[in-house]
């Protein structure tokens, strides 16, 4: 679910300020005329305050541009201020220090002295801030203003309605999610049925092993967890069973739980299996793969063909993996690739289409790696609370969806504006069938913020499950010195609380978020 950030932070710094406000200007007098409603005079100025639990104003730019600068126009009698509770500029170059407690410095932006009135929260935490009461309920508002959200797609509503008991605390005007590609020639080459909507994970991989075949630069494997493919074999595994919420730890991180069923065994030797037989590459197999195809350019090259590759280190876009399971944004890349690809002789288009992301049977109907882009509440100590439902209701208004339905890496969270990219034809509804997965309800965020040295908790799995990988360990035995190792880990952090950080992982800018790191440390990764 970080990815989709990174990518619409990617393409917040090629959007100019200019260029937005441009846009505003289009859609000014449609969106006003059906949000706002002003009158003949002059209205009072108002401040109205956004609270976010992490951000930066450096940052601050990106976050106008796509949410907030229609609205300053249409209504600009109204002040936006952002309020953030962790500043990233803060956290660099703090490899190891014990952190504030993410939720508790949020708490501070909601019931302080002077508390924000648009709250925009991170859908993990929303369960949270329900039971602990900060979030104003909704459903009278929509229901008083006759606010039409009917039309709002399973993933959004279903989703939202998880972490609030069946109550709506929060709307989003937009969302992304994950969807099964898969490469139509290479099913019909080997006679096989293509995979369908709701299938479960062992019918896929059952496809991946019928479809999977070739060597050296003509080699197909049958599937990939993730788009970028060679992944080690930890990150195969938590991928894959994200979905279930399998814990490394209990929530008061003095037992580890690997060790108290065969579920995370089983899924070590599901993934190994599939590696076995080149179902699914493994880091040896992708590298293989990568230098066979680049071998081949080279070649051409020779010859006097283009060796330029655009499809480097993008297997399923070369023709050589079979299915993929890759988020809403991927289209445009495949869009581009084909685009290469139909105005070279040396490369071939990807004829390709997309089903559900594969389901576990005993969790029917959730997958996809959904997430909510910008959940959007109202404070319970809001000063400014009728500006804040009014900001809420206009981006999430029919106008505005059908604004964002031109994103290429976001999707409108009306199904009315839903459509394929550019005319293309694809099933779209892929995206939006299944629910997202339940956050996390545990505490995990608090205890990791409390004992910073779990952080090595992510470098020993690692290196259990590549022993695993070479084959010098067992599913079993991995899991038995899992348990082993990791107790020792938790017994160690709770009699040195402040311990510094062993190692794990780390994000381009150094430290990983403290996000980053529960899920490394939850096996959410």
């Amino acid at each position: 679910m970080e990815s989709g950030q990174s990518t619409k932070k990617e393409a917040g710094r090629k959007v100019r300020r200019t260029a937005a406000i441009g846009l505003s200007l289009v859609m000014a007098s449609a969106v006003l005329s059906a949000c706002s409603g002003g009158t003949a005079d002059k209205p009072e100025n108002r401040v109205l305050r956004i609270g976010m639990m992490y951000g930066s104003p450096d940052q601050e730019q990106w976050i106008r541009q796509q949410y907030t600068d229609t609205y300053e126009f249409t209504h600009q009698n109204i002040e936006l201020q952002f309020e953030y509770a962790i500043n990233y500029n803060d956290m660099r170059g703090q490899n190891g220090e014990q952190q504030p407690d993410p939720y508790e410095k949020f708490k501070e932006l909601l019931t302080g002295k002077n508390p924000v009135d648009v709250v925009i929260a991170d859908y993990s935490n929303l369960p949270r801030m329900t039971q602990d009461g900060l979030l104003k309920e909704l459903d009278p508002l929509i229901t008083k203003d006759k606010f039409d959200i009917s039309d709002y797609v399973p993933t959004v509503i279903d989703g939202i309605k998880a972490v609030g008991d069946n109550k709506i605390y929060v709307l989003s005007p937009t969302f992304s999610s994950s969807a099964l590609f898969y490469n139509k020639k290479i099913f019909q080459k080997a006679g096989v049925q293509p995979p369908t909507d709701n299938m479960t994970w062992q019918q896929v991989f059952d496809l991946a092993r019928k479809v999977s075949g070739g060597e050296g630069a003509d080699q197909v494997y049958g599937m990939t967890i993730n788009r970028w493919g060679g992944s080690d074999l930890y990150s195969d595994v938590s991928t894959y069973v994200q979905p279930l919420q399998l814990k490394i730890f209990d929530d008061k991180a003095e037992k580890m739980l690997v060790d108290s069923g065969t579920s995370w065994s089983n899924a070590i030797k599901t993934i190994l299996d599939l590696y076995k037989v080149k179902a699914i590459p493994n880091q040896e197999g992708y590298q293989k793969l990568s230098e066979a195809l680049n071998k081949k350019y080279e070649k051409a090259s020779k010859e006097g063909a283009n060796n330029y590759n655009p499809f480097q280190g993008d297997l399923f876009g070369s023709g050589n993996i079979a299915m993929t399971v890759a988020d809403y944004g991927y289209i445009s890349q495949m869009k581009s690739n084909n685009n290469y690809a139909s105005q070279n002789k040396d490369f071939t288009p990807v004829d390709w289409d997309v089903v559900t992301a594969p389901v576990f049977e005993e969790k029917p109907g959730i997958g996809g790696n959904s997430y909510l882009s910008q959940p959007l509440g109202i404070n319970n100590k809001a000063q400014n609370a009728d500006d804040a439902w009014d900001f809420i209701k206009f981006l999430n208004s029919k106008e505005w969806a059908k604004l964002k339905s031109r994103s290429t890496y976001e999707i409108p969270a009306r199904a009315e504006f839903i459509k394929p990219i550019d005319g293309m034809q694809y099933n779209i509804k892929a995206f939006y069938t299944l629910k997202p997965i339940p956050p996390d309800t545990s505490n995990m965020q608090d205890i990791y913020t409390k004992y910073p040295g779990l952080n090595e908790m992510y470098s020993i799995s690692q290196q259990l499950f590549q022993e695993a990988a070479t084959g010098k360990k067992t599913p079993e035995e991995v899991v038995k010195e899992w348990a082993v190792k990791g107790n020792a880990l938790l017994k160690k952090v709770k009699a040195n609380p402040k311990g510094t950080d062993q190692g794990g992982a780390t994000t381009e800018g150094g430290t990983a978020t403290e996000k980053e790191k529960v899920d490394a440390a939850a096996g959410n990764g």
